[in-house]
């Protein structure tokens, strides 16, 4: 009895270490890749991974930064959340030949810890207005000066050189690894994960709030935190180049829908290409006046089918969808506007196909009637019977009842000229023939 109790003694010990053990080992290093431009997306995701890293109580999250920058709103929200987060951020700019350039900046200099791989570059954090256009003085200075002093609150309460990194604002400056580790942009250059976790192993971080923490961080599994379906797809068509794309083509596919009422397949494929294409530029910072612009081109390619300008009015359409292409998202960075050769690939074959489908459309309309009591007007036959004015005659594969102003011999060509229920009225060829000669004498 004594020996079956030691048994289960040692048994509920067991357990009760291994959970411990297994309790204290679920401590990781939670890792995301932003591999893109910063947009609401990407707020979207870093905020969901410090919420995990915050739930599971991780040691700490690796955000692998490459970003060519982004948009300034989403950069702030970022911002604040990284600030805010329970668990130390660190940023790492890789894989060499990567960048983490204007709001990238921005995100590397708020991280608890700063890093870069070799061959990488950081800065260009100088406010670009949206769309790329001049500002006035008064308006530049204003948003410079904002910039600037998010950029000074940053970097002093993560005591990094605070001028350097005002200069990157103001003027412009980029910064390689090596350059921005002496002049104390960032903490490390390191060459890998694993080398970098090694040089911050039992070094002390001074957060946000003030308290100090020592990162105890090598030989710490690192686990990946991939998107969502949901934020991948939605990533996937913010890219503007993808969102004008699905835009044209559901205009395209409502377009032949409309042209061909009934057909259901491309109507269904219009309205989600659009709603998508919708969805993503509410997201982005779009003018709604280049959306204009590109549903104008269809109206002139509809023109050009109905007036045959010999092209004109399709070179317009063509132009005008080019142009609203190149305008619709009005961003700061040339990364996320839509590129010239996207507009040019789209909107020339779109061009081509709405003109060519739209002839095709006025030409059935204006077809004769080869069907019903239409379909027997102007056609050919023979009399049967003389006409004098009734008899019957051989018009369309059938003999008809007919009836005729004048005598018509049997044999002669007829005409068809109206319909009457069962009963065609009808003309002799050779009288129209005999026309035309008599009024030219």
């Amino acid at each position: 009895m004594r020996l079956v109790f030691s048994r289960c003694l040692s048994g509920l010990m067991a357990v009760l270490l291994l959970s411990v053990f297994s309790s204290l080992s679920s401590a990781e290093v939670l890792k995301i890749v932003v591999n893109d431009t910063i947009h609401p997306i990407t707020d979207e995701y870093v905020g969901r991974a410090i919420a995990e890293a915050e739930r599971n109580k991780d040691e700490a999250l690796l955000i692998e930064l490459n970003t060519p920058g982004g948009l300034l709103e989403s950069t702030r929200h970022i911002i604040e959340k990284i600030l805010a987060s329970q668990v130390p951020i660190i940023i790492y700019v890789t894989p060499s030949g990567s960048r983490a350039a204007s709001a990238g900046f921005f995100l590397l200099e708020s991280a608890d810890v700063a890093a870069m791989a070799p061959g990488t570059n950081t800065g260009a954090a100088h406010p670009v207005t949206i769309g790329g256009g001049k500002m006035d003085d008064i308006m530049k200075t204003k948003i410079e000066n904002d910039s600037a002093a998010l950029m000074r609150s940053v970097a002093s309460k993560r005591s990094r050189n605070v001028d350097v990194a005002e200069s990157a604002v103001r003027q412009s400056k980029s910064f390689t690894d090596q350059e921005a580790l002496s002049q104390k942009l960032i903490d490390y250059v390191a060459s890998s994960e694993e080398d970098l976790l090694k040089q911050m192993q039992g070094k002390t971080v001074k957060r946000f709030n003030g308290q100090s923490v020592t990162l105890k961080l090598a030989g710490e599994m690192i686990r990946p935190f991939d998107m969502t379906l949901k934020q991948r797809i939605l990533a996937f068509i913010m890219d503007p180049n993808i969102a004008f794309i699905l835009l044209a083509i559901g205009a395209l596919a409502l377009y032949a829908e409309f042209n061909h009422p009934g057909a259901v397949v491309p109507g269904t494929v219009g309205l989600v290409f659009i709603l998508l294409a919708v969805f993503a530029l509410n997201l982005l910072p779009t003018r709604f006046a280049a959306v204009v612009l590109i549903l104008a081109s269809f109206v002139l390619f509809a023109l050009e089918a109905k007036f045959a300008t010999h092209g004109v009015l399709a070179i317009g359409g063509i132009v005008t969808m080019v142009l609203g292409a190149l305008l619709l998202v009005d961003a700061p960075i040339p990364e996320m506007r839509v590129h010239l050769w996207t507009a040019l690939a789209v909107s020339i074959p779109i061009g081509l196909i709405t003109a060519f489908l739209m002839t095709l459309a006025l030409k059935a309309r204006r077809n004769k009637v080869v069907t019903g009591e239409q379909g027997l007007i102007g056609e050919v036959g023979v009399a049967q019977t003389p006409l004098s004015p009734q008899g019957k005659v051989f018009v369309h594969g059938e003999i008809w009842d007919a009836v005729s102003s004048m005598n018509i011999a049997a044999g002669e060509r007829v005409i068809v000229r109206r319909v009457d229920g069962l009963q065609l009225e009808v003309d002799a060829v050779t009288s129209l023939q005999r026309t035309p000669a008599a009024t030219t004498a």
